[in-house]
């Protein structure tokens, strides 16, 4: 799509082939034993194939549109980007660990953040050949087609991606209702397996970062979902602090029950 007025690609069109050649150039890197480093105090794996996918992006994204910021997990931050009113959020490879394992389950994640707040959002898994998108006025899409989050509710079973941890101290009645799923290395897949409704819902520990929510955020929401802090309050982008406390993404039907039974965990 061409915005007229500006007589180039939209947003939406910008990061979606961005997305897509990024992961073109990912994937030539899976299960190939690419260079790998360690960051944050050793904690964290980053691989060749993240700074190659990063660059890619940053050359397409920066130069197309040098008026909005840039907050990448793999391009060291710059508080320039909080003058900007608009910022692309990038993650280049969400689910390095599982990428390095040769897990399929990792993605490019793309969004443009207007404002503390997703505006347009792109997740790409070319290991699975699924392209999920959003926009603030429109559908959640997965592969072109509309998705909507899970319907189960009442006494259905669900369906949480989250660690046996995250569930300690909550009711014993609700945890027998619990599924819990097999460990998905990418938290943006995640949510967007709430999105498409292969889960009712995914609890986050707390310093997930603007990288790994901000375009699943808006594609679970644009599907009927939402990813709140404990609270319930939506989430804000480009701030100074990128991390995030615990937060859960959900149906909009369960929110309000998995909110309940998290808020009144207790020790044991």
């Amino acid at each position: 799509m061409i915005d007229s007025k500006a007589g180039q690609l939209s947003d939406v069109d910008l990061i979606v082939g961005a997305a897509l050649e990024a992961g073109k150039i990912a994937l030539g890197f899976f299960r190939q034993s690419p260079e790998v480093w360690w960051k944050n105090n050793g904690q964290s794996p980053v691989s060749a194939a993240d700074f190659a996918a990063n660059e890619s992006l940053a050359a397409t994204l920066r130069s197309a549109r040098p008026d909005y910021g840039w907050l990448s997990e793999e391009t060291d931050d710059d508080a320039e980007r909080l003058k900007h009113a608009t910022v692309f959020v990038v993650d280049p490879i969400d689910g390095t660990r599982g990428f390095l394992s040769g897990l399929d389950l990792w993605c490019v994640s793309v969004a443009v953040v207007t404002d503390g707040r997703p505006v347009a959002g792109v997740l790409y898994a070319p290991a699975l050949d699924e392209l999920f998108v959003a926009t603030a006025d429109g559908e959640a899409l997965k592969n072109g087609k509309p998705i909507r989050v899970s319907r189960r509710v009442g006494d259905d079973i669900h369906r949480l991606a989250t660690g046996e941890d995250m569930l300690k101290g909550v009711d014993p009645d609700f945890r027998k209702m619990v599924e819990r799923v097999k460990h998905v290395p990418s938290l943006a897949y995640r949510l967007a397996m709430v999105a498409d409704g292969r889960l009712e819902g995914t609890i986050v520990k707390r310093n997930s970062h603007d990288w790994d929510l901000a375009a699943a955020d808006l594609i679970l929401e644009r599907a009927g979902g939402a990813l709140v802090d404990l609270s319930g309050n939506t989430l804000s982008y480009n701030r100074a602090e990128v991390s995030h406390e615990e937060l859960c993404g959900a149906s909009a039907s369960q929110l309000p029950e998995f909110l309940r039974q998290l808020s009144h965990r207790r020790d044991g």
